[in-house]
């Protein structure tokens, strides 16, 4: 058998292949302006996208904080306003009330004040028949205020004179006809029955028993009744 004697393979040159295939894979002037119109575009759509999102986004946010801050504000000035609206309709409706209030007070301190100036005649009333009674059982008491007058003077008068309803003095007399005699008792058809009046070279003094009870009433007038003292 005849060996056959190999051929050698001879490879095409390098650079008209690579020069072939870079030509055909550089771009050329017409997909340059192509691809930069597309990118223009897409950038365009990209930025309306954005801008439509975030202005849907913004209304719905801006909706929703509005929203809120709305209520606040409504439940703030509704509350307000009908707090002044419930205040005034209290006032109102209160006013009659009020009223009646004012003329039931008054109507107690009316009351009050008759009573006590009730009390006071009945008082004055009780006292001027007590005294009346004390001085028919015992008429050498006004006596007693004699000497009590006397008591409060510097000196002793020299002249003495004590005048006496006419009935008292006719009493006196029979019961200490001497001391009658001594302080020149005297009947005095001006004066009423417990009344008595002292008087010397020097002064004139009202010892009789109404002069006494007035004062009494008047300290204990100015106790029951101090508004119509102040008055």
């Amino acid at each position: 058998m005849t060996m056959t004697r190999p051929r050698l393979y001879k490879f095409p040159p390098l650079r008209r292949d690579v020069q072939a295939h870079w030509s055909d894979t550089v771009p050329t002037e017409a997909d340059s302006v192509s691809y930069q119109q597309q990118l223009a575009e897409g950038f365009q759509e990209g930025m309306q996208r954005g801008f439509e999102q975030g202005l849907e986004e913004g209304r719905g946010e801006g909706y929703q904080e509005g929203a809120r801050l709305g209520f606040e504000e409504g439940m703030r000035k509704g509350l307000t306003e009908g707090k002044t609206a419930g205040l005034q309709q209290f006032i109102d409706a209160a006013g009659p009330l009020d009223a009646i209030a004012g003329r039931v007070k008054q109507y107690l301190a009316d009351y009050e004040t008759r009573r006590r100036e009730e009390l006071l005649q009945l008082v004055e009333k009780v006292s001027k028949q007590v005294i009346r009674c004390e001085l028919t059982l015992h008429p050498t008491q006004l006596l007693t205020l004699v000497e009590e007058a006397l008591a409060t003077l510097v000196k002793t008068p020299e002249q003495l004179k004590v005048a006496l309803n006419p009935e008292e003095y006719r009493r006196i007399s029979e019961a200490e006809p001497e001391r009658a005699r001594e302080w020149g008792l005297w009947a005095d058809a001006q004066l009423q029955p417990g009344e008595c009046r002292v008087e010397t070279e020097t002064t004139e003094m009202d010892i009789g028993c109404q002069h006494r009870l007035e004062q009494c009433l008047d300290v204990l007038k100015e106790t029951l009744l101090p508004e119509e003292q102040d008055a």
